[in-house]
């Protein structure tokens, strides 16, 4: 390495179940309960006479949404993101319900990153929740843990909220660290932590390698990502094929040279699932139904957020048995808007097979042009009257 040039700190920066600590901030008096987001309209808290606020509970759901986020206590009866909200109501009943409100969300993911971004510029947006930062030139001879520390401390002054932060090498270990020590945790790691602290943790928690993925490794007697490291790199080759399997190596040594990039415009946005355990697009239309608007309104939300609009709107299903299709349209119109995409990715729906279980569902949208370089007459969206169907509405029949 070139003497002249910084050591390489790389941080990853998560909210902490950050809608649901959005929701904390403005019904503090839920603290301690288990709590879902993921509820519609009809979900809001109702005012009573006395002044007090009346919760939704999660037993009384009937529908077919989807959880977006839940907070701790929550989780702890197995609740968890993607789930659906008939599935959740058996595991934690007690549950508060809570309807989204992603301009919220946004709101306050526009307030910490700006936090941030005062202190260290050099900022990888990753989604409404998570940013890389590289702290290369401003980490000291602690590995960057005063930086990173000033960091926590100006989200929480610029929003309420706590984040878990991970500063090691790269990007690839970052990524891994943040989740070490959640919530409100701040993790740092030195090449010289792999073997004790990255090690031994599930392979699956490398960014990349997916329930299939693990699944295999798993049947091939790797559990944890130290004996991946352990692997001889050609028999992963062979198993996984040269591309695949050469990675798998390097990243359970912990080696990611990726670059945080400032910005980058992209070619196409896409938000897709993997389920828990299949689930057939008849017998379980209706959760199938809550995940897909549920993916085509965190679709919409991502578009809005990074400023683009699109034509092209597809949809990816891979079914029990691994194979995967893909179908895509292109709409008359640009557009950011949720039910657009729905509507167009339904139609998607009705040219594939949905015969057998499905394992993943995802929707994309490219041909990208900036928004705000679209004439607004022609944007196809709300302005012509279509509704976004809440979660549980189903207003836009699918998988029948």
């Amino acid at each position: 390495m070139n003497p002249s040039q910084p050591v390489r700190r790389i941080a990853h920066l998560d909210m902490d179940a950050f809608y649901a600590s959005v929701e904390l901030l403005r019904y503090p008096q839920l603290r301690g309960q288990p709590l879902v987001i993921g509820g519609g309209r009809r979900h809001q808290p109702e005012q009573l006479a006395d002044g007090s606020l009346q919760f939704s509970s999660l037993r009384d759901y009937a529908g077919r949404g989807v959880i977006t986020t839940a907070t701790y206590e929550a989780r702890a009866f197995g609740v968890r993101s993607g789930m659906g909200l008939m599935k959740a109501a058996a595991l934690c009943p007690q549950a508060i319900l809570l309807p989204t409100d992603f301009d919220e969300y946004r709101r306050y993911s526009r307030l910490f990153k700006s936090a941030v971004a005062q202190i260290a510029p050099l900022i990888e947006d990753r989604g409404i929740d998570e940013i890389y930062i590289d702290l290369s030139a401003l980490a000291g001879d602690d590995g960057g843990r005063e930086i990173a520390q000033r960091i926590r401390h100006a989200v929480r002054e610029a929003t309420g909220l706590s984040c878990s932060v991970g500063v090691t090498p790269n990007k690839l270990l970052a990524k891994i660290a943040s989740e070490l020590d959640k919530p409100d945790g701040l993790t740092v790691l030195y090449e010289s932590d792999l073997a004790s602290r990255i090690w031994p943790l599930p392979a699956s928690r490398i960014n990349g390698i997916g329930p299939k993925a693990f699944a295999k490794l798993r049947a091939l007697g790797i559990e944890t990502i130290g004996d991946l490291g352990g692997a001889d790199p050609q028999w992963l080759v062979a198993q996984f094929g040269r591309s695949y399997g050469t990675w798998l190596h390097e990243a359970a040594h912990g080696r990611d040279d990726r670059p945080v990039v400032m910005h980058r415009d992209p070619k196409s946005i896409s938000r897709e699932t993997t389920f828990e355990h299949d689930l057939h697009p008849r017998q379980d239309r209706q959760v199938l139904s809550g995940i897909f608007t549920n993916l085509c309104e965190r679709l919409a939300d991502d578009l809005r957020r990074k400023g683009f609009a699109g034509r092209t709107i597809g949809i990816k299903l891979r079914y029990d048995d691994f194979s995967t299709v893909t179908r895509d349209q292109t709409v008359e119109h640009w557009t950011a808007d949720a039910a657009t995409i729905r509507r167009a990715a339904g139609e998607c729906l009705k040219r594939v097979p949905l015969d057998r279980r499905l394992r993943l569902l995802g929707v994309r949208i490219g041909t990208l042009v900036p928004l705000d370089g679209v004439d607004a007459a022609r944007v196809a969206g709300r302005r012509v009257g279509l509704r976004v169907a809440e979660p549980g509405g189903g207003s836009l029949p699918l998988f029948d």
